[in-house]
């Protein structure tokens, strides 16, 4: 019985073990998803969020938006190093070619002409358009920036990118009283924010067509 009790008062709360592996992991994917794009960053960071809205833990909301914002920072500066890199090597590097291969022509060139016109401006606006990141960084690679000015230009656009898919996950989460309806609510939410510009441009094309 004593053998029992010392080992139940070693036993991790459940809410606590899901924070120490789950801010971990949300950190991870996020970083993985800004090296490859094809991770759907904020739909995770909209289901942490809804999880910590539910948890009403103190700072998990917070933690989230601090662990998420930090990720994709690192995986945007990771990214644009390595296709820095890439620019100045003879033969490219694979990083290099996966950029240009998720930037098609056209919105290359939508994107170097806004980066002329508005500057670091742009970066935040990139974060928040869907598609839109891969393209802008493509550009300030071909303008030649260093690392130092696209950084200090990505940092404000990975906090604003963060408040918002964060947002969606509280909308989402407030919504509903089950953590799962909310999660559903919030990867809803995401990927109608995700997909309505594209669906947008696609219309405005068959009209003028």
């Amino acid at each position: 019985m004593t053998v029992l009790a010392a080992a139940a008062t070693t036993v991790i709360p459940t809410q606590a073990t899901q924070q120490a592996l789950g801010y971990p992991s949300l950190f991870l994917l996020v970083l993985i998803g800004a090296l490859v794009p094809v991770v759907p960053t904020g739909a995770l960071v909209s289901t942490a969020a809804v999880v910590a809205f539910h948890q009403k833990a103190p700072f998990s909301l917070a933690l989230v938006f601090v662990t998420a914002s930090l990720a994709a920072f690192c995986g945007d500066a990771a990214l644009y190093w390595l296709g820095r890199r890439g620019m100045r090597s003879k033969n490219g590097s694979r990083w290099l070619e996966a950029i240009r291969s998720r930037a098609p022509e056209e919105r290359l060139a939508q994107a170097q002409e806004k980066l002329a016109d508005h500057n670091v401006a742009v970066l935040v606006l990139s974060r928040l358009v869907p598609a839109g990141r891969i393209p802008v960084m493509l550009a300030c690679l071909m303008a030649k920036w260093p690392l130092r000015r696209f950084v200090r230009g990505n940092l404000p656009a990975c906090l604003a990118w963060a408040v918002t898919y964060q947002l969606i996950g509280i909308l989402g989460g407030s919504l509903f009283p089950e953590p799962w309806e909310g999660v559903v609510a919030a990867v809803v939410l995401t990927v109608v924010v995700s997909t309505a510009p594209s669906l947008w441009r696609r219309v405005r094309r068959t009209r003028t067509a």
